[in-house]
């Protein structure tokens, strides 16, 4: 049985008494509606639920520290695509999906929340769960994910990234659990009840209470990172001089050109060592494409890899021809001649540590 619950319950009037637009710990802050540029002012001035992963360094390729930084200081680092598009067009689905599997219904959340005591705290839920009659009694945080991410869903498990935020919507609005649904591979709902976790909470709320205050109200930049998603963002966060120079004292590049160097020697043996231990692998797989150990698979070996183009051409050269056609490129280097300026403008930067010492 599909419930759903009238959102024009929602009381959103200024003033107004609490009501199913607040929540234990909460209340309203920006109506769903508001206009956009109310909306980012809102989402600087405090730590919401898409802003944790990243600050714990749990958001992958996407989000870290350096991330959030950038927003809350008015400088965008998320561009919209089509992926997030689609996400928010059938985030209704998910939750319509999830009740009928589920049986609990749901109502689009009112707006922006912000959290009672402490006016940093502040969370855009994606649907209200009632599962009693009264105000919201959880919280569904809706995902849509690829096929690839598939086995990260599977048996009842919720990834790091949505289950932190599930926990942020709990400690902002004081809920005991909430739900994650997930639409994997376009087909196929996983979805999981989640428990408050009192350590959980109170470590989130401490940790992210010291980062706002230190990075946020104070300014002070985050330290330097190892993750692939602040690599990405520094190589496109400032626009270069050309040939300027900034002047690094002795020691600290010194220091930084030895871990360097001490660091790559070490990803060189590491990589040797992981080479031998696939390549171990791939002897006792033989010519099968999956290994089993104990009726379970324990790694496969199969011919799905990339097509070598080169060994074709030279061991088939009749199909080449049939198999060839022209497809438009752009001519970058034609675009580097005649718009430079624009060309700079789209180019990635590389750190280059020459070999020679200083």
């Amino acid at each position: 049985m599909t419930t759903t619950i009238d959102s024009t319950l929602f009381d959103l009037g200024e003033g107004a008494p609490r009501g199913l637009a607040d929540a234990p710990t909460a209340r309203l802050l920006l109506p769903a509606g508001a206009p956009h540029d109310e909306w980012l002012a809102v989402r600087r001035e405090g730590i919401g639920g898409s802003d944790v992963a990243g600050i714990l360094g749990l958001g992958g390729r996407y989000t870290g520290p350096r991330h959030v930084f950038e927003e809350k200081h008015g400088r965008p680092t998320f561009t919209d695509n089509e992926y997030a598009e689609v996400g928010r067009e059938i985030e209704g689905f998910i939750a319509h999906l999830f009740t009928k599997r589920s049986g609990v219904a749901t109502a689009e959340a009112p707006g922006t929340l912000v959290h009672l005591a402490r006016p940093w705290m502040r969370v855009n839920v994606d649907r209200y769960t009632f599962e009693r009659p009264g105000p919201a009694s959880g919280l569904l945080e809706c995902k849509n994910r690829s096929e690839y991410q598939a086995d990260q869903w599977e048996d009842g498990a919720v990834p790091d990234a949505p289950a932190i935020q599930c926990h942020w919507g709990m400690a902002v609005g004081g809920w005991d659990h909430g739900f994650v649904a997930a639409l994997v591979g376009g087909n196929k709902l996983r979805w999981s009840r989640l428990e408050r976790d009192e350590e959980m909470v109170e470590y989130l709320v401490d940790y992210c209470g010291k980062w706002f205050e230190r990075h946020v109200v104070e300014g002070v930049e985050p330290p330097a990172d190892g993750l692939e998603a602040t690599s990405s963002l520094l190589a496109k966060l400032w626009s270069v001089k050309a040939e300027t120079i900034a002047e690094i004292d002795v020691a600290k590049a010194k220091e930084l050109r030895a871990r360097h160097a001490e660091i790559k020697v070490r990803e060189k043996a590491v990589k040797d060592e992981l080479r031998l231990v696939e390549n171990e692998m791939k002897l006792a797989t033989g010519e099968s494409e999956i290994a089993k150990s104990g009726g379970k698979p324990a790694w496969t070996w199969k011919a799905n890899g990339t097509f070598a183009s080169k060994q074709f051409a030279e061991a088939h050269p009749e199909l080449v021809e049939k198999y060839t056609h022209m497809v438009p490129t752009l001519d970058v280097d034609r675009l580097k001649a005649e718009e430079p300026d624009t060309y700079a403008e789209f180019r990635a930067r590389r750190l280059i540590v020459p070999a020679k010492g200083i």
